[in-house]
């Protein structure tokens, strides 16, 4: 099958590889002239313009969108049903909103352009292991992509199924994004347990091993976690700065508009809000009240936090503690945007305003 590509950074560019190495036709597109060069270099054809993407698919055509959510998803979806015609079919893999891919779906139908929303999980890894594809849709449409699904999954049928009709793809992605913020959390507060019983001499990076076989615990997450410790147990050199990129939050405000409690997975996104901040306000005030009605003794800041960043991830070797940068190291473009997609700005209640100009608004 051949198909079109947007976007190839990390997931993109990943994608486009596999995809090629399991026997697809790919014409890859990005803004980076060098990412088109990589992909090229891989087998597949190159364009430097949408139209030029266009041109070179066959109708049908299918293009998959690989880029940031939000307000550059939405260009590139509008601008791509500007040029497309009935009968093609646009892809959105990346992390939206539900209700965005419900909304654009139901824009793109009136033009007789069908529109898949698949929620893509398996990040660095995903090239060598597959993707874990939740696929919304209608019927005719996904089943049409399926030499694509197939080759992205980890095996042929597994890892991928279409979940309904359009928006749930994401609506699915976004959950498993909120249960994954809670078995973060989780791990993460028990091994801070287990590493603060210091009499104990307690070896974390034995104990994740450990766990990885037999455990009613162990997990890919696990199995991620005891690599990460075989480097630096202490990660001496990260910030406990937790970045979250939007899909928390959105399971957090639907299990609170569908009366559904999720204690979990509203605390790890709260404790994940409590990393971004460089000092709380609210704890200032409570060590302001404690030295008021009893005068006890209160620390000042002495020092800002300085932090650093992890760099480009081409391969999951990059991601671990050791290969992190020294403190204070530049933060290009995209390590910005990638550690604060969302950062301190509230959740957007309407799906509409695409550039989230509504956040905070009642």
């Amino acid at each position: 099958m051949k198909i079109g590509m947007i976007g190839l950074g990390k997931m993109g560019g990943n994608m486009v590889t596999r995809l090629l190495n399991g026997g697809q036709e790919i014409v890859a597109y990005d803004l980076s002239e060098d990412n088109i060069k990589l992909a090229e270099g891989h087998g597949a054809q190159g364009a430097r313009t949408l139209d030029e993407l266009i041109a070179k698919l066959p109708a049908p055509r299918a293009v998959w969108v690989m880029v940031p959510s939000g307000a550059a998803t939405e260009s590139t979806v509008m601008k791509l049903a500007e040029k497309m015609q009935a009968g093609d079919i646009i892809i959105d893999g990346g992390n939206s909103n539900y209700k965005d891919s419900q909304r654009r779906a139901a824009t793109l139908l009136e033009r007789g352009i069908h529109f898949v929303d698949v929620g893509t999980s398996g990040g660095v890894w995903g090239l060598a292991e597959g993707y874990a594809m939740m696929v919304g849709g209608e019927l005719t449409a996904v089943a049409s992509l399926t030499p694509i699904f197939q080759v992205l999954a980890p095996a042929p049928d597994q890892g991928w199924g279409r979940m309904g009709p359009s928006g749930s793809g994401h609506y699915v992605k976004m959950v498993h994004n909120g249960i994954e913020y809670g078995m973060m959390q989780a791990y993460a507060e028990g091994f801070e347990l287990m590493h603060a019983k210091s009499e104990m001499q307690l070896d974390m990076a034995q104990i994740a091993e450990l766990w990885r076989h037999g455990s009613v615990i162990r997990s890919w997450l696990l199995d991620l976690t005891a690599d990460a410790l075989t480097g630096d147990a202490e990660f001496s050199d990260l910030s406990d700065y937790v970045a979250d990129s939007g899909e928390g939050r959105w399971t957090v405000v639907d299990a609170l508009n569908e009366g559904i409690p999720a204690p979990v997975i509203t605390l790890s996104v709260q404790m994940r809000l409590r990393s971004q901040q460089k000092s709380s306000y609210a704890g200032k005030m409570l060590s302001a009240m404690r030295r008021a009605f009893g005068g006890h003794a209160v620390k000042k800041v002495e020092h800002e936090a300085e932090e650093s960043i992890v760099p480009e991830v081409n391969t999951p070797e990059a991601a671990k503690p050791q290969n992190i940068p020294a403190s204070g190291a530049r933060q290009d473009g995209d390590a910005e945007r990638q550690l604060g997609e969302t950062g301190q700005k509230p959740v957007n209640p309407d799906p509409t305003d695409t550039e989230n100009k509504g956040a905070g608004q009642s």
